[in-house]
């Protein structure tokens, strides 16, 4: 789905945004009845906000060239265990999730939330067994962190996995080079979830430590 912003522009939709928003602060102050333009303001407002929902919930359904491999196991809201294809016999290989960061098991309720939400989206049960699709890994720049496993981007049934662990508010963008094929998309699905208050960014209930400041005070 392509949107066009008209003269606005991709790259300026942010900026025009912080302008209603400063138009927000101009219409709270009091103002004399003759000045009063609120219902023009609602609008503007209104048209942003169906903006930001539409590019979070957009998604390509070309699922770029990669390695379809089955998935075994959902370690954790960013780790997959998978069957190697490349190697006969096939050899289980650990699969990170570029571009994320789950939180911590430990983070509860957060950290199994993550994972679960992977079990349910790639997966399906038959019978009383969970039963894990296979999916398609797309490397960037560097396939493999200094554990060996590999780095990918993880698509399933079209969509990016990543993008939409992200997107629903279980997991946190975080970029790192040189792996940054997706950082923007990744950045904006960040903004909506934040906005909508999904998941860990839920007022009532948010992630108050980062997984690695979690880690560092849970050693």
């Amino acid at each position: 789905m392509k949107i066009s912003f008209g003269k606005l522009g991709m790259g300026n939709w942010k900026l025009r945004i912080g302008q209603i928003f400063e138009q927000l602060r101009f219409y709270s102050s009091p103002l004399p009845v003759t000045h009063f333009r609120f219902p023009t303001f609602i609008w503007q407002l209104a048209i942003f906000c169906c903006c930001l929902l539409l590019l979070g919930g957009c998604q390509p359904t070309k699922v770029p060239k990669g390695i379809p491999v089955q998935v075994r196991q959902v370690v954790s809201g960013q780790t997959l265990e998978v069957l190697n294809p490349m190697q006969q016999p096939g050899l289980m290989k650990r699969v990170r999730l570029i571009g994320i960061e789950a939180p911590d098991l430990k983070q509860q309720p957060w950290g199994a939330a993550a994972k679960n939400r992977i079990e349910q989206t790639i997966g399906e049960i038959r019978g009383q067994e969970l039963v894990l699709k296979p999916v398609v890994l797309e490397f960037d720049v560097q396939t493999k962190d200094s554990f060996g496993r590999w780095l990918a981007y993880v698509w399933h049934d079209g969509v990016l996995l990543n993008e939409q662990l992200v997107r629903e508010g279980y997991v946190l963008a975080s970029p790192r080079s040189p792996n940054n094929k997706y950082n923007e998309r990744l950045t904006r699905a960040q903004e909506y979830a934040r906005i909508m208050g999904y998941g860990i960014w839920n007022p009532n209930q948010p992630l108050r430590l980062t997984p690695a400041e979690f880690r560092r005070q849970n050693p």
